[in-house]
């Protein structure tokens, strides 16, 4: 298990458990390195706000991070941690 930031512990909910049309800000991922650099490379640093525009039961979600709106599977929306903007 790897946070991105390791200098605090750190409280958050999934983003697969998100509601829809509310504010998050991104906290940290519970994954390896690799996911931790393809969601960077998304552009969801830490604490960058990102809004749930679309949220599909088990199939993933649509969610807007800055100007750029991104799909997000399942999987991965289980191990980005968010917490309330």
């Amino acid at each position: 298990m790897m946070f991105i930031k390791t200098d605090r512990i750190i409280h958050g909910i999934p983003l697969a458990m998100a509601e829809a049309n509310q504010w998050f800000k991104v906290v940290g991922v519970n994954g390896g390195k690799n996911l931790a650099k393809r969601i960077r490379s998304m552009g969801m640093m830490i604490d960058t706000q990102v809004q749930v525009l679309q949220h599909q039961k088990g199939t993933g979600l649509v969610v807007a991070c800055g100007e750029t709106r991104l799909a997000v599977g399942a999987g991965m929306a289980h191990k980005i941690l968010v917490v309330p903007a």
